[in-house]
């Protein structure tokens, strides 16, 4: 069995030690390594699915909190978006209190591809609680206007 070292700061340890009483952990490591195994499983399912369900193209919104204070973190975090301009379609940036952030980037393309782009976002360092929610399309919805529709009909200006 392998050791790794992980830094927590104050206000989180706490919380996770409250954690291992309400679920009766005996260790800390035995924790890590289900929730480890609990996420590991989750991604796991979110990437067969993807596949499975045949949706190479998806629109999404990606949300995460961070800490504006970690060094060069939003920097970082503009910086990715810029490299995936052709993924990215909004970002909504909100200060919620003195040291947090919250973002909201809305995303459309290739599924993988913006799934990597997620990815990448919540690995950064000082990036917390995020999640990606994708909703698979049936086109490339970057690929201009399409309609699928069973019947003929007119476009009239409102």
């Amino acid at each position: 069995m392998d050791r790794f070292t992980v830094s927590l700061d104050e206000e989180l340890l706490t919380e996770f030690d409250a954690f291992l009483r309400r679920k009766s952990y005996s260790n800390r490591s035995e924790a890590v390594r289900d929730i480890l195994r609990d996420r590991l499983d989750a991604d796991r399912l979110e990437r067969t699915k993807a596949a499975a369900d045949a949706a190479p193209f998806c629109i999404a919104s990606l949300s995460y909190l961070y800490d504006h204070h970690t060094r060069e973190l939003a920097r970082r975090l503009t910086t990715a978006q810029h490299r995936h301009h052709d993924l990215t379609l909004s970002t909504l940036h909100v200060h919620l209190d003195h040291e947090t952030c919250l973002e909201v980037v809305i995303l459309r393309g290739p599924t993988e591809a913006v799934q990597d782009c997620a990815d990448g976002i919540l690995a950064e360092t000082g990036v917390r609680h995020g999640k990606l929610h994708l909703v698979p399309v049936e086109h490339d919805p970057t690929d201009g206007h399409h309609h699928h529709h069973d019947h003929d009909h007119r476009h009239e200006p409102t």
